[in-house]
């Protein structure tokens, strides 16, 4: 499987004010105003929205992502790896040879689980994909656009953080371990995630 991000959110989306406060560089402190801290700090939460991603597998602020699969999981239903899910956008299978065949959505559904979204067929199975072809789902997942989407403790885990990378920021190795309170605020978020298609190891 290759998954793919295709859009990133505006600095804007980002809560760098809550981030300044939690680290109390917003009363008096040049550094508060700084544009080279204000990038910095939006790069700290950046990377950690993304570690938290990659631990639940729920996106905090709504993106598109791309995903390619050699073949479907199950033809009866196709998991698919984030959530919460609000759309699939466009579904093709290539048949190896350059030839795509863009699925109506007459052909399947969205099933918008919080822990499991799946792609399930209208019919009985979803359509075959040629051997040495592949399936390209293009999906929309995320809680919203704006930060007051983000579920609290998770917005909360995320501000941790990005405050722990700012604080250790000259420590090479300050970004291997996961902090205890991160990790218990994110735990109930955290859930199996499976195989998505033919082929593929188990994503973690």
């Amino acid at each position: 499987m290759m998954l793919r991000d295709e859009t990133v959110p505006a600095a804007e989306a980002l809560p760098v004010a809550v981030l300044r406060g939690h680290l109390r560089l917003s009363s008096g402190f040049d550094i508060a105003t700084d544009a080279d801290e204000t990038a910095a700090l939006v790069g700290f939460l950046r990377a950690a929205i993304s570690a938290i991603e990659a631990r639940t597998g729920k996106v905090l602020l709504t993106r598109r992502f791309r995903m390619q699969l050699e073949d479907w999981r199950d033809r009866l239903g196709q998991p698919l790896p984030l959530a919460p899910v609000i759309s699939v956008d466009d579904i093709r299978i290539d048949d190896g040879a350059g030839t795509e065949t863009v699925l109506s959505p007459d052909n399947w559904r969205l099933v918008p689980d919080d822990q499991r979204p799946m792609i399930l067929p209208t019919g009985v199975i979803l359509p075959n994909v040629p051997r040495r072809g592949h399936v390209t789902v293009t999906f929309t997942a995320g809680f919203g656009e704006t930060w007051d989407r983000v579920p609290a403790d998770l917005a909360h885990a995320a501000i941790m953080l990005a405050s722990q990378y700012y604080e250790d920021r000259s420590f090479d190795g300050g970004r291997g371990a996961m902090p205890f309170g991160v990790s218990a605020l994110i735990e109930r978020w955290r859930a199996v995630r499976t195989l998505a298609g033919r082929g593929n190891r188990e994503m973690r």
